[in-house]
């Protein structure tokens, strides 16, 4: 029997149901769920509980166990964060609920960023006997950032507590729904080149082509036009048309496009529009740099802050960090290098890969007599004007970092590399690097580590060896030990999970040995390390867990140092690739060189679609067909708004630029005292699988191309990482040139 008491809170009245059983099934069928696996059916994510308080999912419920000594409710929690409210809405929460012991728990539903009055802040009585509970409340705010949350400290005995069948409903606006995409003019919002193409996309379900008319900054009518009809663009859903003003060849300012009474984003049309990227794309290296002070005098006083992890109390590292317990005997000193992404970690297989196509924009600009990519004096940066040309010099800081994690002679696996390092936990959100006190270890070497390091250090070698021939002669050291040490223990494979840090697990590594010996052949000239090189450039690309395509990358970036067979095999790859590329951008409403075989956005899709832009311009340094230049042009118009979602993903650059991108101290959105990005970071972009809560809570049902919210919660969109930037950068830098 279930027995009713009536209370009141925020004025409205409220039902306490005690009952033994409850489901979350008796909501009201049309009202908006807004908690995430309110019945733990997929575990206990996304539910946290404190630290004092472990929590698991056991018999269907999830229980923690609350310490005794506690004073304050809050002392001891089970909650969950990123909840959407909107204000002067009710919300009702159900939940069934027992403990070991007759305890009296506090229910909470408060924003939390920024923080704001309770919709309901109730005391609940529980006993050993599962009961059902229902308060309601009004948001006073509207935030995708509530928590709700159950309040268990103050015992003055250790119980457990378990909830089952937890609802939250409430809402006039359905989860995935109230997007707002702005104009249905979508346009490069920052600046379109002088001689390149200059489209736009257009939402319009006309089936027949529209009057277009571009404006000046006064309303100054400068040309004027019809789009042509696309149609349906499966990736995004949108009906699209193109207008094309390719023809204007004139710089300007404070353009907009007017199809009808839609009224684009302000842009303009530029000599030189990637100058700016260039460098502030390669500027977020430096931001994100280890065990150093980051200055005021490189990046403004919002940006400066004290070094990080150098052993400098509360850190407890990098300067002699010990392996993860169990699996070595010895400290090294890791200091330096970047920061990965959103966490604090440094892994090296995405660290070596993001300085690679660092020294790869070196190298290619100085194929290309690219005088800005090779010059002294690029970045604002400690060591300009150091006689080594800026790019090599910010490659350097994570190189140096990379040969500190070679296992040392002496010690059992020598030569290999630890697979990386981070916290023991996740810190939380925000924390600056200099105030992280969790314990940091090194984790296991790893096969796939070890030749990444090795294919990084020998194209260090062949680099450096103009500018400082110690440090080429050291990172040649480590790339031949490291191949070595691969061969002697080719399946030493990074478990596939980690807590404080991404595991960055990868069990085929034949792509791996591939890329070194292609690297190690072209540094060294010694014939036996060609056999090893037997992967090929495809349409997949390549990432940090798929290098096989970056060994034809080498072949083409240096083709006389290879046998003329494989250097023309290569280069036929790459334009079939290139041509696939050109294909698949032309196929797209919105100009994408990236279009997913299976219909899916991964995580950092936007990685997808800048290393395919590395491709076409790979493609016109080797045969200069303009079609090759002009569509990677457009692939800068689609990550600078020319999108589905009509969303610059670059922070700085556009109306609707990105600026709350998921990383511990950029966290403007948590914490007003702290900055946004700067300009330059590149966002991951679409993620159809939506793997964070604050994806789920907002996006679902999203069309592929539209699976992002910029917002510093959703991880699984909006992180930044060095080696999506390193792409860019790589990218910008050809834009700039070309």
């Amino acid at each position: 029997m279930t027995v009713p008491i009536r209370l009141t809170a925020l004025g409205l009245p409220l039902v306490l149901l005690l009952g033994a059983t409850a489901s979350a099934g008796a909501a009201d069928a049309d009202a908006y769920q807004r908690v995430l696996n309110g019945a733990f059916e997929t575990g206990k994510t996304p539910w946290w509980s404190s630290a004092n308080s472990p929590s698991r999912v056991e018999s269907g419920r999830l229980c923690a166990d609350i310490p005794a000594g506690t004073v304050q409710p809050w002392e001891a929690m089970i909650g969950q964060n990123d909840i959407p409210v909107e204000a002067d809405q009710p919300y009702t929460l159900r939940f069934t609920a027992s403990a070991t012991r007759g305890v009296t728990i506090r229910t909470a539903l408060e924003p939390v960023a920024p923080k704001g009055p309770a919709a309901f802040n109730k005391q609940a009585q529980l006993t050993s006997v599962p009961r059902q509970f229902e308060f309601s409340g009004v948001s006073r705010a509207s935030t995708l950032h509530a928590q709700l949350n159950f309040q268990a400290g103050g015992a003055p005995e250790p119980y457990t507590l378990c909830l089952d069948d937890v609802s939250l409903t409430g809402g006039v606006v359905p989860p995935g729904g109230g997007r707002d995409f702005g104009s249905p003019v979508r346009v490069n919002q920052y600046g379109y080149a002088v001689s390149g193409p200059k489209k736009a996309s257009i939402v319009d379900p006309a089936t027949d082509p529209l009057p277009w008319k571009l404006r000046d900054a006064e309303g100054n009518e400068v040309a004027s036009g019809r789009t042509s009809v696309f149609g349906d663009d499966p990736m995004s859903g949108d009906h699209v048309h193109i207008a094309d003003f390719s023809r204007l060849r004139t710089t300007r300012t404070g353009l907009t496009l007017h199809v009808g009474d839609q009224v684009s984003e302000p842009f303009d049309v530029l000599k030189n529009p990637y100058d700016t990227l260039r460098r502030d794309s390669l500027a977020y290296f430096y931001h994100n740099r280890s065990g150093i002070e980051i200055e005021e005098q490189y990046v403004g006083k919002e940006y400066a802050r004290p070094a990080g992890h150098l052993g400098v109390a509360p850190n407890k590292g990098d300067t002699s960090v010990p392996c993860l317990p169990g699996t070595c005997d010895y400290s090294l000193d890791v200091r330096g290098g970047w920061y990965d992404a959103g966490d604090q970690g440094k892994y090296v297989v995405n660290g070596a890969l993001a300085a690679w196509q660092l020294m790869d924009s070196y190298e290619r600009s100085l194929h290309a007599r690219d005088t800005e990519g090779v010059g002294d004096g690029l970045l604002a940066i400690p060591e300009q004007d150091n006689g080594t040309p800026d790019v090599l010099d910010e490659a350097r800081w994570e190189m140096e970092f990379l040969l500190r994690m070679q296992v040392p002679a002496g010690e059992p696996l020598a030569g290999m590399a630890h697979h990386k390092i981070h916290d023991a936990a996740w810190t939380p959100h925000p924390t600056l690097p200099h105030k992280d006190p969790q314990p940091r270890h090194l984790y296991p070497p790893s096969t796939a580590a070890t030749l990444n390091l090795a294919a990084a250090s020998a194209q260090c070698a062949r680099l450096f060896a103009r500018w400082d021939r110690a440090f080429a002669a050291r990172c040649r050291d480590a790339a031949e030990t490291a191949f070595k040490a691969a061969l002697a223990h080719p399946d030493r494979h990074a478990p596939d999970r980690g807590v404080g840090g991404g595991a960055y697990d990868d069990t085929e590594v034949g792509d791996e040995f591939s890329w070194a010996a292609a690297e190690l052949y072209a540094t060294t000239g010694r014939r036996g390390y060609l056999p090893y090189v037997d992967t090929e450039l495809t349409a997949e690309g390549f990432s940090w867990k798929d290098t096989g395509a970056l060994a034809d990358l080498t072949v083409l970036r240096l083709p006389h140092r290879f046998p003329a067979a494989r250097a023309a095999a290569a280069q036929r790859r790459l334009l079939a690739v290139a041509d696939g590329h050109l294909r698949d951008l032309r196929a797209q409403g919105y100009p994408n060189p990236s279009l997913p075989a299976d219909g899916e956005y991964a995580w950092g899709s936007n990685s997808a679609t800048t290393n395919s832009a590395m491709i076409l311009a790979m493609a016109y340094d080797l045969r200069h067909r303009p079609a090759y230049r002009d569509a990677v042009l457009e692939s800068m118009d689609y990550l600078l708004g020319r999108n589905a979602l009509n969303q610059s993903f670059i922070s700085g650059y556009g109306e609707r630029a990105a600026h709350n991108q998921h990383h511990r101290h950029w966290a403007h959105q948590l914490d007003p005292t702290l900055p946004s990005p700067p300009p330059g970071s590149l966002a991951g972009g679409p993620d159809s699988k939506l793997q964070d809560p604050v994806a789920q809570q907002n996006l679902p049902g999203c069309a592929p191309a539209k699976c992002y919210i910029d917002d510093i919660g959703s991880y699984s969109t909006n992180e930044v990482a060095i080696n999506w930037n390193s792409s860019l950068a790589w990218l910008a830098a050809f834009a700039d040139s070309r």
